[in-house]
């Protein structure tokens, strides 16, 4: 007589991959997660640096003539130097006034309560 072999996996075989793999999502979701918060920092960073650059570019284009660039006498009046003249919405600037030919650090907050610092040069 022929002896017939099933081949395939047990029920219990089944239920302890099943275990493993809950075990392995548990541990790897809040990993995910924190990449959202570090990806709203990332971007509050790049936007506070896209300021300090368009500033610098402003004060150089705005020495060489009044007639280029923008006039920035306060910490919200940099924003005015990005392309497009706004901030991202859910961005705001900390006002501070910011005397002609000297140097001040702003702050931009962002989405979460991320913030950055940027400079920002008195012109007129």
């Amino acid at each position: 007589m022929m002896r017939m072999t099933q081949s395939g996996f047990t029920l219990i075989e089944l239920v302890i991959v099943i275990v493993i793999l809950g075990i392995l999502a548990v541990m790897a979701i809040p990993k995910f997660i924190n990449f959202s918060t570090d990806a709203q920092t990332a971007a509050t960073n790049g936007i506070a640096a896209a300021l300090s650059a368009g500033n610098s570019i402003n004060y150089s284009a705005r020495s060489a003539s009044s007639a280029n660039g923008v006039s920035v006498t306060n910490c919200t009046s940099v924003s005015a130097t990005l392309q497009g003249g706004v901030l991202p919405t859910g961005y705001t600037i900390t006002s501070l006034a910011i005397s002609v030919g000297t140097t001040s650090t702003c702050t931009l907050t962002g989405p979460n309560g991320s913030s950055a610092s940027f400079t920002g040069t008195g012109i007129n």
